[in-house]
């Protein structure tokens, strides 16, 4: 049943959804269609319909566990948890036949990233696109990822903490970390 929810907090619609019925779901669907889209595509190189066939997977499993959520907990953090393990589940069925995950940085992105880390102003805009890009690309898994949760996903120690499941000292360390291992690698590049 969609009206306008605007008023209304994620942790309201789940309360709607769970008391009045399903069809108060496609309200948290739609706020959330989008954002988790992009977050998928940002992680994988899957094609826009596989890309889709996990949003649905996610979705599915946020309805089946919808009775589980803690409603003291941030329900952003909740979803983007059963979308993160819904792309490693994609990734682990895509490594077994052959395929490898790839980052995508559009515009957007780019500009995001490389105003957050400083990047030296003398170097073309284009160059730095395809740097950051060809580096982001060749970074451990789980600094590839955190860098898109952090700069890309805009969540905060305490969110990126719930979604992966590891302690708040050991993001910022793997941020610190992640951090670190891009600007090396961009310099390597810079100074060859």
């Amino acid at each position: 049943m969609l009206f306008d929810d605007s008023e209304k907090t994620d942790e309201e619609l789940v309360i709607m959804v769970l008391e009045q019925g399903q069809g108060y779901f496609f309200n948290l669907m739609r706020r959330y269609e989008s954002k988790l889209l992009r977050y998928i595509r940002r992680l994988t190189s899957v094609s826009d319909d596989d890309a889709q066939d996990i949003l649905q997977e996610v979705f599915i499993k946020v309805y089946q566990n919808l009775n589980d959520f803690n409603l003291k907990q941030k329900f952003s953090s909740w979803i983007y948890r059963i979308a993160h393990n819904e792309v490693i589940n994609n990734f682990r069925k895509s490594k077994s036949r052959g395929k490898d995950l790839v980052f995508k940085i559009d515009d957007e992105l780019f500009q995001n990233i490389s105003s957050k880390l400083n990047l030296d102003e003398e170097i073309d805009g284009k160059i730095k696109r395809e740097v950051i890009l060809n580096k982001i690309n060749n970074l451990d898994e789980k600094y590839k990822e955190i860098l898109v949760l952090k700069y890309f996903e805009d969540k905060d120690y305490k969110e990126i903490s719930f979604i992966l499941k590891k302690p708040i000292g050991t993001v910022g360390t793997l941020i610190n970390r992640a951090k670190k291992q891009l600007a090396d690698e961009i310099e390597k590049g810079i100074n060859l």
